[in-house]
């Protein structure tokens, strides 16, 4: 099957999509944008700069601790030329990490610096007039890889429905230095890449996504069921809706 993606075509919808949003959703407020240094973040942020110019966006750095590649989260905010703060959080991580009285989880360990970091990015928003904007992608998505009400979370969302592959080629097509779209995703805790740790690449992840085609049976079993035990994160919170009566006057 031929996989059809016009990266110009879709850039553009997407910046307009992104105007339209601002101008429903917070006109003339701000965009504020995580920067953690590769190709999601830095692709959100250049389209958001295109659809609301440079002063419109705030980049924020949240390394925990030292980072040891901070300086692609600098290249690019200072690449679009956007306001940005930086925000230390392993204060407060090892401060609730601390604060808890037992031995937290290793999960909870893992998800807790995401949930900090979104957080950070609500308080810098609500404080600068802003919209947080969400910068997951299709692929993440697709099999759970992001923290639920940590990076997984957002006002608004240019690239969720676009896979890996496809947020690259809008990267290149937005002018984005080659290091920042073409940067090997790592986990930053335990120095594996992304694809180490899901047991697949991303290609054929995406071409799984797109065309339902896939060799590697094993593979595509994993895929499978990471979906599926995943599906809750992109959902509504399950809530009550009691069937109330109510009585004519």
């Amino acid at each position: 099957m031929t996989i059809m993606f016009n990266a110009e075509k879709v850039k553009n919808e997407c910046v307009q999509w992104i105007r339209d949003f601002f101008e429903k959703n917070g006109k003339d407020c701000n965009a504020v944008v995580g920067i953690s240094g590769g190709k999601d973040s830095s692709v959100v942020a250049a389209l958001c700069v295109e659809a609301l110019g440079r002063d419109r966006v705030i980049g924020v750095l949240m390394p925990c601790g030292e980072q040891h590649d901070i300086d692609m989260a600098e290249l690019l905010v200072n690449h679009l030329g956007i306001k940005h703060y930086v925000v230390n959080i392993k204060d407060a991580v090892e401060g609730l990490t601390n604060a808890v009285p037992f031995e937290l989880s290793q999960q909870s360990r893992v998800n807790l610096p995401p949930r900090i970091r979104m957080s950070t990015l609500y308080a810098v928003s609500q404080s600068h007039n802003g919209r947080v904007a969400n910068t997951c992608n299709l692929s993440e998505d697709w099999v759970g890889y992001s923290t639920r009400y940590g990076d997984a979370a957002g006002d608004f969302s240019p690239c969720s429905h676009l896979t890996v592959d496809e947020v690259k080629q809008i990267g290149r097509i937005l002018g984005l230095p080659p290091v920042l779209v073409d940067k090997v995703p790592i986990d930053g805790l335990c120095g594996k890449t992304d694809e180490d740790n899901l047991g697949f690449t991303y290609a054929e992840l995406d071409r799984y996504i797109r065309s339902g085609e896939i060799e590697d049976l094993d593979k595509k079993a994993k895929i499978d069921r990471m979906h599926r035990i995943n599906l809750f994160k992109l959902k509504l919170m399950p809530s009550f809706d009691p069937n109330i009566e109510t009585i004519p006057e």
